[in-house]
């Protein structure tokens, strides 16, 4: 690329000569190109270079990286498709070989989050089968190589979006996908809508493997919070609650009596055309110590980024989290100890993360999810064309988002802890680690039959 400068500071000029590179769209030649213009007929700009906008006499290309859609640094994972398009799902690339895994246990996961399961969830019924095209050979081993999967849309109802291609749903991302793209896909709500997650719980599904192979590590999050119904703090003990405890009611709460409080303050509203909100509490159970990088890539840093993209979330805590507020040092701090050779927190206000790195006590945080934006209530909007109207949504819709949650926030904090993982083994095991003070990540892994186990029981 060429340069040219204004007041000492460069420019960059596309040049016809570089094209696009693999994996970058290039956009429609460009009508701009920046020259040097010394001779400028405004004496106030006499001497200074300036950019001389021109149609070029050979077309040049602009090009740019498409953003959004990608995540992780080694184990990445790119979703891609819409609501109400011909289907979902992801492309895995950095899977390590020779991982075994199944449609069957990426299914259970899948099942966990389809709609269509309870009448606390949308009626929407999809079967959300799913189809591993590439990356897995026919012993059922990960190859390296990028796996592909895919889940077709079968109940699709664009006709319940009319009034909304006209009028934007309230505190919906209809209006700031126009005020981005000048454009948006209505039917569904295109990109926005809670159906591009599963691409992330598939990729999930591989990443809890892989956890579990490699550390033994468990993760598992449940509704704490439905509305006004609250999960009293010592109803459960996150190191024992099990995913039987979680799965045994459709609001996915590991205290029965909560359980149904929550269902029946979620019918409340149901029956009237309303939503709730409510959070979710992820727990994450024998997690290697030293995963996470200072200082931007932290690992609660990293783990909000990943909750912060799912649909309808609005905040994240960890451990004592605003709580931890209201004490004083000497009250919050977990003093350390000695246990069997290894240094131990005799509390876990940190929730396993301090300085932004694990110390191998257990994870846990908080993420808050808002009410369901679309409703079957009358509400005050405003058109495309920008004129003050009434609107009541139609479609399918859930009164309550998290139930179906739980499995996007355990696929997110697994594809987190799997990058960090290999991130770590990256920078810290090329060489010798100290044992002194440092934790192999590269020992005995968890047999295969262990690791199924779980999957077997659902």
């Amino acid at each position: 690329m060429a340069s040219t400068s204004l007041s000492g500071k460069s420019f960059l000029t596309s040049s016809s000569s570089h094209r696009s590179e693999a994996g970058i769209r290039s956009l429609a030649p460009s009508d701009l190109s920046f020259k040097s213009n010394h001779q400028s007929s405004s004496s106030a700009f006499r001497g200074i270079s300036v950019p001389n906008l021109r149609r070029p006499s050979h077309p040049s290309k602009l090009v740019v990286r498409a953003v959004g859609n990608d995540f992780g640094t080694l184990f990445q994972v790119s979703t891609y498709g819409e609501s109400h398009g011909g289907g979902v799902g992801c492309i895995i690339s950095g899977c390590p070989p020779r991982i075994p895994i199944s449609v069957e246990e990426i299914q259970v996961e899948l099942d966990r989050r389809r709609p269509g399961q309870s009448r606390i969830t949308t009626p929407r019924k999809e079967t959300d089968t799913c189809r591993i095209s590439s990356g897995v050979n026919s012993d059922g081993m990960t190859t390296g190589t990028p796996i592909h999967i895919n889940v077709p849309n079968t109940d699709q109802r664009g006709h319940d979006y009319t009034e909304m291609s006209m009028a934007y749903r309230p505190s919906h991302a209809d209006a700031t996908y126009d005020f981005k793209y000048g454009v948006r896909s209505v039917q569904g709500g295109g990109r926005s809508s809670a159906r591009e997650t599963i691409g992330r719980v598939a990729a999930g599904a591989i990443a809890k493997k892989i956890l579990k192979l490699r550390s033994n590590t468990e993760i598992l999050a449940f509704v704490s919070q439905a509305h006004n119904v609250v999960l009293p703090a010592d109803a459960v003990d996150y190191d024992t609650v099990t995913l039987d405890q979680i799965e045994s009611n459709i609001v996915r709460c590991p205290d029965p009596v909560t359980a149904q409080k929550m269902i029946d303050a979620i019918d409340a509203v149901r029956v009237r055309g309303d939503s709730v909100g409510g959070t979710v509490t992820c727990v994450i159970r024998n997690v290697p110590r030293g995963l996470g990088s200072p200082v931007f890539d932290k690992l609660d840093a990293l783990l909000s980024h990943a909750m912060m993209s799912l649909p309808a979330t609005k905040g994240i805590q960890f451990g004592s989290g605003f709580a931890g507020t209201f004490l004083t040092g000497s009250e919050h701090n977990d003093g350390f100890y000695m246990e069997n050779g290894k240094i131990r927190t005799r509390t876990n206000r940190s929730g396993g993360i301090q300085g932004g790195i694990s110390n191998g006590e257990t994870i846990y945080m908080t993420i808050a999810f808002k009410p369901t934006s679309t409703i079957g209530k009358k509400q005050n909007t405003v058109t495309r064309d920008r004129h003050e109207t009434e609107l009541i949504a139609r479609g399918r819709h859930d009164p309550c988002v998290v139930p179906r949650a739980v499995p996007m926030v355990e696929a997110m904090a697994a594809l987190v802890l799997v990058d960090q993982m290999m991130v770590h083994v990256g920078q810290n095991e090329i060489f010798e680690v100290n044992p002194d003070l440092q934790d192999s990540l590269l020992g005995p892994i968890t047999t295969y039959e262990e690791a199924v186990e779980p999957v077997k029981k659902l």
